[in-house]
C-alpha cells in the first residue's frame, strides 16, 4: 500500500497567515512544472519499487489554478507510474473563488473523489483580514457545485483565532460550516509563522488577536456543535462523519511512507526523509536536465523513528498503540519513557488505556508541551 503527495506551489495571491510553499504570479510556469512532476515520478518509481496507491492528495498553494487537462495528466502519469487502486482516495485542495460546476464534474470524472475546499471562514470581513481571494458567498457556491458534481466526500476548512474573531462569530461560522452538511471538517487554530506578514504585524503589535480565554471558548463551541451534529474527532484538528477520516493523513500521522513529488515537497521512504527545493523554476529546470532536486535528506534510525511515531501518533484521539510500536521498532514504551512518562501520567496530560496511550482533554489543550517532552 504506497500513497503519493503532490505539490502544487501556484496560487493567486499570498494571504498574510500563510507560511506554505505557494507562489502568486507564476502562471507561464503551469505547463512545465506538470511536465516536471511527471518528470519526477518516472525518476522515483526508477529507484524506488512502486506499489498500487491507495491514496493521492494534490495540495498547495491551490491545484484547482491548473487546468483540467493538467490535473488529467497527472493523474494519468500516477496511473501509469504507480497504478491506483479501485477504491483510493483521490483528494485536491480547492480553493472557492477558482471552481465552478463545469470544472469540478471535470476533476470528479479524471478520477477525483474527495475535495477539501479552503473556506477558512464564512464572514467576509474575516476573509478580508486573512487576505483571502474569496467571499462567503463563493464559499457556499463552491460546495454546491462539488456536491451537485456528485462527490460527497467534501472537507471544509475552517480557522479559529483569526484576529478581531469572537467566541460568537467562531459559533457563527462553524453552524455555517455543519449547515452546508459536509463529511470532513479542518478546524484549525491560527499559528503565527515566521516569515508571513502576520508575523510581521504580530511582532509590531498591531495583531488584534483573541486572547487565551476566548480560544479557550471557540475550543468548547468546537467540541460541542461537532459531538452534536455527529462529527467525531479523530485528530486533533479533524473532525469526520464515521468512514470519512482522510486515509491520507492517517498515514502520516501514523508515521507510516509516502510518496512526495513537486517543489518544496517532501517523502519519507525506506527510512530517509527527503525534502526537494522549494523553487518551482529551478525545480522546472533540474528536472529537465535530469538533476537531483533534493534540497535536504535525513536518515533516521529505529530510535529517532520511534519517538516522531509516538510524537505523532498522539495527534490522534485514539492515541498510540504501543503494540504497535513493539511490533515495528522492538521498543517497550513505558520502559523507553520511564520517569518522564510516569510524570505526563501523573499530571493527568496522557492517560494509557493498553496498548494505547493518548493526550487527555486536559493534554491535547497542552499538546505542544507534551510533545515536547517526548520528541
Amino acid at each position: 500500500m504506497a500513497h503519493l503527495y503532490i505539490h502544487i506551489p501556484f496560487c493567486l495571491s499570498k494571504c498574510s497567515y500563510c507560511s506554505f510553499v505557494s507562489y502568486p504570479g507564476l502562471e507561464h510556469l503551469y505547463d512545465r512544472y506538470i511536465n516536471a512532476l511527471m518528470t519526477e515520478m518516472r525518476m522515483l518509481t526508477s529507484v524506488y519499487e512502486p506499489q498500487p496507491l491507495d491514496t493521492v492528495f494534490l495540495g498547495g498553494g491551490t491545484p484547482s489554478l491548473l487546468s483540467v487537462e493538467n490535473i488529467s495528466s497527472l493523474l494519468h502519469s500516477c496511473r501509469e507510474r504507480f497504478e491506483i487502486k479501485a477504491q483510493a482516495e483521490i483528494s485536491m485542495e480547492i480553493n472557492p473563488k477558482t471552481v465552478d460546476f463545469m470544472q469540478v464534474l471535470s476533476l470528479k470524472n479524471c478520477g477525483i473523489n474527495r475535495v477539501s475546499l479552503g473556506v477558512q471562514s464564512f464572514i467576509d470581513t474575516e476573509l478580508q483580514r486573512l487576505e483571502r481571494i474569496h467571499n462567503a458567498q463563493e464559499a457556499w457556491d463552491a460546495v454546491e457545485s462539488v456536491r451537485n458534481a456528485g462527490i460527497a466526500n467534501i472537507n471544509l476548512d475552517l480557522i479559529s483565532g483569526i484576529p478581531g474573531q469572537s467566541v460568537d462569530s467562531w459559533r457563527w461560522n462553524l453552524q455555517s460550516a455543519i449547515a452546508l452538511n459536509p463529511n470532513h471538517l479542518s478546524l484549525y487554530q491560527l499559528s503565527i509563522e515566521e516569515k508571513t506578514g502576520f508575523f510581521e504585524q504580530f511582532a509590531g503589535g498591531r495583531l488584534p488577536l483573541p486572547d487565551e480565554d476566548e480560544i479557550a471558548g471557540m475550543d468548547e463551541v468546537t467540541a460541542e456543535l461537532c459531538r452534536s451534529a455527529g462529527y467525531n474527532q479523530y485528530e486533533i484538528s479533524n473532525y469526520a462523519r464515521p468512514g470519512f477520516e482522510c486515509r491520507h493523513n492517517i498515514n502520516y500521522w501514523l508515521n507510516e511512507e509516502y510518496f512526495g513529488v513537486g517543489a518544496g515537497a517532501v517523502r519519507y521512504l525506506t527510512g530517509e526523509r527527503i525534502k526537494n527545493i522549494e523553487d518551482p523554476l529551478l525545480y522546472c529546470e533540474k528536472m529537465e536536465r535530469g538533476e537531483s532536486v533534493v534540497k535536504e535528506s535525513e536518515s533516521l534510525g529505529p530510535e529517532a523513528s520511534f519517538r516522531e511515531s509516538v510524537v505523532m501518533g498522539l495527534r490522534m484521539v485514539e492515541g498510540v498503540s504501543s503494540e504497535r510500536l513493539l511490533s515495528r521498532y522492538g521498543i517497550d514504551l513505558q520502559l523507553y519513557y520511564k520517569e518522564t512518562l510516569e510524570k505526563l501520567l501523573e499530571l493527568s496530560l496522557l492517560e494509557f488505556h493498553k496498548p494505547y496511550l493518548r493526550l487527555t482533554a486536559k493534554g491535547r489543550a497542552l499538546a505542544n508541551q507534551v510533545m515536547a517532552d517526548l520528541v
